[in-house]
């Protein structure tokens, strides 16, 4: 973890009342009810990290943290080269990555509390200024670390070769290679300074603003003001009365504030372009493929298959859904709705906990045990409620520490495979954790492996004990929508941002040419059997990721493309799949994918290899045809 990033780390957000709007008593009683249903949802006890805002400790490591940062910079700085070249080079040099790599740790320690309890309840006053002035500190302290990375790329490559050959240096040169990697694109260490402190003003403040603007939203509802994560979970409501209401409730109050939306996206799309020309990129998404350690035809692969693959996918699935709904063109409301004439039920927190831990247990104990650390030690953040971040997150924190995952469940069959997709990165987290502060970050490109694979697990072992054909198909079909919403959709995500980040160089966009980009690429993606109503346009406001991390989106279908093949290996029985897996999770961020995947016979390089996971999305579909006969 960079001290670029430890600053930079941001959770989304939920939940302010606007004036005007009567009081949230009743959702309240309507949380209180569902809970009821759901048994007893766990809350995170983050006093593994600091006891609470006042924490003693807190201010102690804070304080603590700047004269660390500040020391550091007065001790090394403008001496790495010599240091480099002079005699013990490996020893003292990797004594001076083992002290910036315990000042990393301690700076993540402290953002990520303060990221977690403002995530916890983000309509708190107090949680947001005590976010916001750790945010700044920590950003200013930060600053005395930029030089370390500046001098290590500029020594001579022969010169830190022969440093990292053997002695203490070796181990951090994962490392050291990574940093190699960002050279190129690296400024002085003055311009380098300048948009780190500037960053609390820009990038950051606007993610605040979007997070606020978000929390402060309320959607009309059955008589009700709802927050954004009930209403979108409406969109699975099995009366199609209430997901058009949700929809509507959605499409209006997105397009009324989209004056907001629009400054923010146009605002931070210009910041990127910036930023990306004084490094040098040259494409809009280059940045993240570096920081992804990925190759962009790599990625240009991936979109291409799968975009190719639309009309055998996508198009072909909500054909066959349409027809299951007796209509040849499904409102895109009821799009994730819940297959017609199927029994719904609420599933209560310890079952989904079980179904979970089974699925993992029956692959690994080992897996299991770690998971299960999760919910007998208090990591999981489980209700939902007014304030909290919506949606879903496993924070890695530090390795000193361990992760806490987040989620908003409410019983639904989405709501377990959330639960196990953020438990693998859980158990990711706690696997490569003993890499360090600098080596136990995983890329994008495999961040998402155990995430989605334990996903695969806790599906495939609920379908195998699944008898009954209703059943059965509604469990498949559901499996084939989360499939298509985490290549398809994602992908079309990738190419709206691409059409933004691409036309905004052109010039400022309004809120109404910004829609047109939307409506064009979930068109295409979609296909003929999903009606894109009026109210459609503005759905793209609420998606964090545009914000918070542009271009990510695309390592959710990688990810997903890669653990079809790769649970394709483990479906063969191949001996020693289970150390395999774990050895490629244990290895964080210190090797290569190409490396890590090349022990199962895979090469993502290859642009054949993505076919082999779209194939497995197709025969799904080609199954749930063959059920009707």
């Amino acid at each position: 973890m960079s001290s670029r990033a430890v600053v930079h780390a941001s959770l989304s957000s939920a939940a302010r009342m606007p004036a005007g709007q009567r009081s949230e008593g009743t959702n309240v009683a309507r949380a209180a009810a569902l809970a009821l249903d759901l048994g007893s949802l766990p809350e995170w006890d983050l006093s593994d990290l600091y006891s609470g805002i006042d924490s003693p400790d807190f201010r102690a490591d804070l304080i603590r943290a700047e004269e660390e940062c500040s020391a550091f910079s007065e001790r090394y700085g403008g001496v790495i080269a010599e240091i480099a070249g002079g005699p013990d080079a490996s020893t003292r040099l990797a004594e001076a990555v083992a002290a910036y790599e315990a000042i990393e740790d301690r700076l993540g320690r402290l953002m990520s509390f303060a990221g977690l309890v403002y995530s916890g309840d983000t309509t708190d006053e107090r949680r947001q200024k005590f976010y916001g002035d750790t945010q700044e500190r920590l950003t200013t302290a930060s600053g005395h670390l930029l030089f370390f990375a500046l001098e290590i790329n500029r020594v001579d490559d022969g010169v830190m070769d022969a440093a990292m050959a053997d002695g203490p240096l070796a181990h951090y040169r994962p490392w050291i290679e990574d940093l190699r990697r960002e050279k190129p694109y690296q400024l002085d260490d003055r311009t380098e300074k300048l948009f780190l402190e500037k960053s609390v003003t820009g990038r950051s403040a606007w993610n605040r603003l979007f997070d606020g603007t978000i929390a402060s939203l309320r959607f009309p509802l059955q008589g009700e003001m709802l927050t954004l994560e009930p209403t979108l979970n409406k969109l699975q409501d099995p009366d199609g009365a209430v997901r058009k209401e949700a929809a509507g409730a959605l499409g209006d109050v997105f397009r009324a504030n989209l004056r907001t939306f629009a400054l923010i996206t146009n605002t931070l799309a210009k910041d990127k372009e910036i930023s990306d020309r004084w490094r040098g990129f040259k494409d809009v998404a280059d940045d993240r493929h570096l920081s992804n350690r990925v190759e962009p035809e790599v990625v240009a692969a991936l979109v291409d298959a799968v975009q190719a693959a639309y009309p055998r996918l996508s198009h072909r699935y909500y054909r066959l859904k349409a027809k299951w709904f007796g209509v040849d063109v499904l409102p895109y409301w009821d799009r994730n709705a819940p297959l017609p004439r199927v029994e719904q039920r609420t599933i209560p927190w310890a079952e989904a906990r079980d179904m979970v831990l089974d699925a993992y247990g029956a692959f690994s104990p080992r897996m299991a045990d770690i998971a299960k650390t999760f919910f007998d030690r208090r990591w999981i953040d489980a209700p939902t409620r007014p304030g909290k971040a919506p949606g879903a997150f496993a924070h890695p924190t530090v390795p000193s520490a361990h992760p806490y995952v987040l989620v908003n469940y409410q019983g639904k069959p989405r709501d377990v495979m959330t639960l196990a997709h953020e438990l693998g990165h859980g158990v990711h987290q706690v696997l490569a954790s003993h890499n360090g502060a600098l080596m136990a970050p995983t890329p994008l490109t495999l961040a998402e492996t155990a995430s989605v694979f334990g996903e695969m697990l806790t599906f495939r072992r609920l379908l195998a004990a699944t008898t009954d054909t209703v059943q059965r198909r509604a469990m498949l079909a559901a499996k084939v929508e989360d499939m298509i919403n985490t290549v398809v959709r994602q992908i079309a995500f990738y190419l709206f941002e691409r059409k933004v980040h691409l036309a905004r160089a052109e010039g400022e966009l309004t809120a109404e040419q910004i829609n047109g980009l939307w409506m064009s690429v979930q068109a295409e993606s979609f296909g003929p059997a999903i009606s894109l109503d009026a109210g459609y346009e503005p759905f793209w406001a609420y998606i964090p990721h545009f914000i918070h991390s542009p271009f990510y989106v695309y390592a959710y279908a990688f990810g997903d493309c890669l653990v079809n093949s790769l649970y394709g290996v483990y479906a063969n029985a191949e001996e020693g799949f289970v150390d395999r897996y774990f050895a490629l999770l244990s290895a964080g961020g210190a090797k290569p994918y190409g490396e890590l995947l090349a022990p199962f016979g895979l090469n993502a390089s290859d642009p054949a290899f993505w076919q082999i996971g779209l194939n497995m999305i197709e025969g799904m579909i080609a199954e749930l045809e063959a059920m009707e006969g």
